[in-house]
């Protein structure tokens, strides 16, 4: 994936901290969203299934600890927690609740890029790290998957489609969301052209086809 196309969800009640963050970060090449509260942000992530989330601690309605637990039950995405207080006790909170990184407020533009990239590249490594699912295996270097050790020959869209299901395990995507991630943000094609990618791609797969499954009316998701 692209580094200009990965989507990232800021999650904030404070109004001028989301759009100094979301004016940074698409002047950087993201693609962001928003949400002001717990309850939005967990809406938003089961709608966007974003690359990564920028969560803050203290909001109405669901904190961010508790957000955090739910996202957890659903994704391995990284997630950075902003946090006002800078006390031990939100930082070890953050980290137990499975967060992967935290910054105190206030802080400038360019520590909290520089933390970004550092869970993108982590986050990237962790994926190469894990490479098998049941019967099936990514070797993400090589570009090559492996159906019971047999070669598959996948094209460089087909392969692209796979990581992108596979990177979001057990989670459903649309076919919005597949195109966006796999064909870029600027792609002017339908919703067919995912379907004629999956078809092809389960072909390919044999038994392993079965992994990826449709979600009527929305789009596909990767479960052994």
């Amino acid at each position: 994936m692209k580094p200009e196309s990965k989507t990232i969800l800021i999650v904030d009640d404070d109004d001028r901290i989301r759009e100094m963050l979301k004016l940074m970060l698409v002047n950087r090449g993201y693609n962001v969203f928003e949400a002001s509260n717990g309850n939005e942000a967990l809406q938003a992530f089961t709608a966007l299934a974003p690359d990564m989330v920028i969560l803050d601690v203290m909001m109405p309605e669901m904190d961010g600890f508790t957000c955090l637990k739910e996202i957890r039950k659903k994704s391995d995405c990284p997630v950075l927690m902003l946090t006002a207080k800078g006390e031990d006790y939100d930082q070890v909170e953050g980290l137990r609740n499975g967060a992967d990184d935290y910054i105190i407020k206030p802080f400038t533009p360019m520590v909290l890029t520089a933390r970004i990239e550092v869970l993108f590249r982590r986050s990237t490594e962790n994926l190469s790290a894990k490479s098998t699912f049941g019967d099936l295996r990514i070797d993400e270097k090589a570009r090559t998957a492996y159906v019971k050790n047999n070669k598959v020959m996948l094209n460089r869209k087909e392969f692209d489609l796979l990581t992108a299901l596979t990177a979001n395990e057990r989670i459903s995507l649309s076919r919005d969301q597949l195109l966006e991630k796999v064909w870029g943000y600027d792609y002017l094609g339908s919703d067919s052209t995912v379907d004629t990618h999956i078809n092809r791609l389960r072909v390919k797969l044999d038994e392993c086809g079965k992994y990826i499954k449709t979600v009527h009316g929305y789009g596909y998701k990767f479960e052994v």
